[in-house]
């Protein structure tokens, strides 16, 4: 039995994670379900984004399942982004981001790369002061924390086509991103069967667009992998579409890409594709490797032939969507 923490957060998360779950409990698997809290909603109930009872029951669970987080555009005092920390104060150092092609209109052909991005650094460590008309952000860049990345991607790398890419801004930022290159490629010595190329960060994100087939495993910092992994899921479809991981030495949560969508929040409508296929990176993740595939080949059928939810042109609701999803992994299971 896997003992599973669901975190729904805020906004369609509170839709998307119950979808989720409803598909595990489906799989056949034995799992025992907990609850927590975290967000925007429980800052403004609680004064913290993240409760310690919130961390407890991460700790204590084999891989949590989480939904949407909001985060305010201005400073709010006291408050911390729920997922930026517990990425920090959990160790989760590496996020895994996926895109893939999918069977729906206007998505790239021949797309399946992974996004490696360093999850704990950069300017995401919010270090940023204003004195008047002055503001100023520090960024951090470790070799430890850029080794750890880079050996993560190199084994990824080693699972699939043998390919990495590292992303990086060294001719700008040569002692931040510049340490970051130089440790990554280092790294990269003791993989000699995978390809290790470097890329400028603005040639990156055009290559991405004008040729995403080349692209096999990509890695790079914290704030350039943000941006580029939502390039990335635009290539195959959207964010509604993409799923990823937050994975470190002990624990590890795992959460689609997009935001708690406030304006359709609570109408039923909302996607969980990106949210199942999370799940199924969770089931990968605890070993289910069979039961992950099996569960991405549903999706890929219920996309194929629907029903769709609105924001990829059909008129199903969320829970007819899963209900899809359930009935194709059934038959993927026959």
């Amino acid at each position: 039995m896997y003992k599973i923490c669901l975190i729904p957060g805020d906004g369609i998360g509170r839709e998307v994670v119950p979808a989720a779950k409803r598909v595990l409990e489906a799989s056949g698997l034995n799992f025992e379900f907990s609850y927590a809290e975290a967000g925007w909603e429980t800052f403004q109930k609680t004064g913290k984004s993240v409760p310690e009872s919130t961390l407890e029951a991460v700790k204590a669970a084999d891989a949590v399942l989480a939904g949407a987080f909001t985060s305010p555009s201005k400073k709010v005092e006291g408050f911390q982004g729920a997922i930026r920390y517990m990425r920090r104060n959990l160790d989760l150092f590496a996020n895994l981001r996926p895109a893939k092609s999918r069977a729906i209109p206007g998505t790239f052909k021949d797309v399946d790369m992974l996004m490696v991005r360093e999850n704990t650094q950069g300017l995401y460590v919010e270090q940023e002061r204003r004195y008047g008309d002055l503001a100023i952000a520090e960024a951090v860049i470790t070799k430890a924390a850029s080794e750890r990345i880079a050996k993560v991607a190199l084994e990824e790398a080693r699972k699939r086509r043998k390919k990495l890419a590292v992303f990086h801004k060294a001719n700008v930022l040569p002692l931040t991103t510049g340490l970051f290159l130089e440790t990554v490629l280092t790294v990269a010595k003791d993989y000699p069967d995978v390809e290790t190329t470097d890329v400028i960060v603005d040639a990156a994100a055009m290559k991405l667009v004008r040729e995403p087939e080349s692209f096999d495993v990509m890695v790079t910092t914290n704030l350039f992998g943000d941006i580029l992994s939502d390039l990335i899921a635009g290539l195959v479809g959207g964010l509604g579409l993409a799923p990823s991981a937050n994975i470190g030495p002990k624990h590890a949560i795992f959460e689609p890409v997009h935001g708690s969508a406030p304006d359709i929040a609570g109408k039923g409508i909302a996607n969980p594709t990106a949210t199942i296929l999370t799940a199924a990176m969770m089931l990968d993740y605890l070993g289910e490797r069979e039961l992950a595939a099996s569960l991405d080949k549903a999706v890929n059928k219920v996309l194929s032939t629907g029903p769709l939810t609105a924001d990829l042109g059909g008129k199903a609701t969320t829970e007819e969507f899963t209900d899809a999803v359930i009935a194709a992994l059934a038959r993927v299971d026959s």
